[in-house]
């Protein structure tokens, strides 16, 4: 069985991937309440990524798999952003994860074959209107995540998944009645918005061995928003 450890998981795509491993693997979560946690399969470590240095001791000498879940979603006109909200999402979104591999790192590379598994935004790759905060610190990640994976491949593999807007309580105010949910379908191809299962297949896939040739990889899973146009 893998060790696997999530940073964020008690809600949301976290929940989701901690709900698909369990069963299969040792799955560590770190989070800040655990609430969504008790009737699982998982060991618990409290933790706040915005202010907390992870307690390693509480961990397993090799780590097979690490995901980085805390991000956030600020969308707002350009010119009412003050830097502190620039500075606010690169600290939630970049700085953090980049603190929390530097503190596993020897448990990642105790591994035979680890694999990191981190998330961006089709914002990154798309210009989309309000989104200037956010794409800014998600682009961060993709960057870092191919560097990061040139660096220590073949021993950690590396890989971020891209995805749109997904029913998660991070995104509840943008689906949060009927009007919001038909016009967000409507603006994908595919004519939904994101599951947080959707997400978490991918995640557990980017985790096993199946996908044990993939490093270095940016993938959209966003319902085909970032690459078709449908009836435009």
């Amino acid at each position: 069985m893998k060790n696997i450890l999530l940073i964020g998981g008690s809600y949301g795509i976290g929940l989701a991937i901690a709900k698909e491993l369990q069963n299969n693997n040792n799955v560590f979560v770190a989070c800040r309440t655990n609430e969504e946690l008790a009737d699982l399969n998982v060991t618990y470590i409290p933790f706040d990524a915005s202010a907390d240095t992870l307690d390693t001791s509480k961990l397993p000498e090799a780590i097979d798999g690490l995901v980085y879940l805390p991000g956030s979603i600020n969308l707002r006109p350009f010119r009412g952003l003050k830097i502190e909200a620039f500075e606010n999402d690169l600290q939630i979104n970049f700085i953090g994860l980049v603190k929390v591999i530097q503190a596993v790192l020897p448990n990642l590379t105790a591994s035979t074959q680890s694999s990191i598994v981190l998330f961006s935004s089709v914002a990154a790759s798309m210009g989309i209107p309000f989104h200037t905060s956010v794409a800014a610190s998600k682009g961060a990640i993709e960057g870092f995540a191919k560097a990061l994976a040139a660096e220590y491949a073949p021993k950690i593999r590396v890989n971020v998944i891209a995805p749109s807007l997904t029913d998660t309580p991070l995104a509840d105010k943008f689906l949060n009645n009927d009007v919001k949910k038909e016009k967000s379908s409507e603006r994908h191809p595919l004519k939904r918005f994101g599951q947080p299962e959707d997400i978490a297949e991918m995640a557990t896939f980017l985790l096993s061995d199946k996908s044990s040739w993939m490093s270095g990889q940016i993938l959209h899973v966003d319902g085909g928003m970032s690459t078709l146009l449908v009836n435009g």
